[in-house]
């Protein structure tokens, strides 16, 4: 089979790239993952493209990313995770969700959907979507953030639209308790996190044990993605003590060589990096927060894996 040159294919890579990145990012909480899955759709079109070239592209390149990116899901959910996953962090830029936003990330652009773009790449959204199967997730994507139609998404999908519908509502009702506490990224949950933020380190700076607990919600839990790559907390840890004494005791033994504060999906965070080298230590770690409506930190999130940072320049 003769295959047409890849330059034949450059303006429908430029035009539907970006915005299946977002797709794929949002299907799969990872950046990497998003890389591969839009490499291998387009390698796809190359190879085997659809038999009629007068249809649009996208609702085939679509399809195609999505069974992939299931695949993918399924893969992953029967290898098992080492630790507690978390998903890989990307710059977001200075925007917030409503009344205006316009994210500078893969998948710009506005929709009707029930939760914005930026919405839609929270820490909080992004572990929410875990706990669907991978035709639910997709399914809820396409119909709540992208404001695809049923018999769209029934396209996208191979699937019947009562498998659509019904597929939906389980979905729906599995973000019933995300929805109860909507992480929206407005300026006002960006300036309580960026506060929040600043006090914690400055208590880590000083070893500050008292004024860490001082900070933190009664619920508090802690998540470190070491990905089995490097030394890291295999599971939550659970209330202010544990909390407090285990990040404390951190600062305390690596001080940080910088520190950089970032917008990461659509909420301040941390970029650390340390300089001492030491084995299965890692070099970097992105730090962030949620915060609840008066401030105090009701989740510390800590990404090491290598993998998972490769989108934080």
């Amino acid at each position: 089979m003769s295959l047409a040159p890849a330059s034949d294919y450059q303006d429908v890579f430029r035009a539907h790239e970006r915005f299946l990145w977002g797709l794929c990012y949002r299907l799969t909480g990872s950046a990497a993952d998003a890389d591969d899955l839009v490499q291998e759709t387009f390698v796809r079109a190359i190879e085997r493209p659809p038999a009629r070239t007068d249809m649009p592209w996208r609702p085939w390149l679509v399809r195609v990313a999505l069974n992939l990116g299931r695949d993918l899901l399924r893969r992953r959910r029967r290898a098992g995770y080492v630790g507690p996953w978390l998903p890989a962090p990307i710059d977001t830029g200075d925007d917030a969700s409503p009344p205006s936003f316009e994210p500078e990330i893969p998948g710009v652009g506005s929709t009707e959907g029930r939760y914005d773009l930026l919405e839609s790449v929270t820490f909080a959204f992004l572990l929410a979507l875990e706990a669907l199967t991978p035709t639910q997730r997709a399914v809820l994507l396409l119909r709540d953030v992208f404001d695809y139609s049923v018999r769209e998404v029934a396209d996208a999908l191979d699937l019947s639209e009562a498998n659509v519908k019904t597929s939906h509502h389980r979905a729906r009702h599995a973000m019933a308790a995300y929805d109860r506490e909507r992480c929206r990224p407005t300026r006002a949950l960006q300036a309580r996190t960026r506060e929040a933020l600043d006090r914690l380190v400055a208590c880590f700076a000083r070893g500050d044990l008292a004024g860490v607990e001082s900070l933190l919600s009664a619920d508090v839990r802690g998540l470190s993605d070491g990905g089995g790559e490097f030394h890291a907390a295999r599971k939550p840890l659970l209330g202010i003590r544990r909390v407090s004494l285990f990040y404390t005791r951190l600062a305390a033994r690596r001080p940080a060589a910088s520190v950089a504060s970032r917008m990461l999906n659509g909420l301040p965070a941390l970029v650390i990096e340390f300089g001492d080298g030491l084995e299965r230590e890692a070099r970097r770690i992105v730090l962030r927060v949620d915060v609840d409506d008066a401030g105090r930190v009701r989740e510390i999130d800590s990404v090491l894996a290598s993998r998972k940072l490769a989108a934080v320049r």
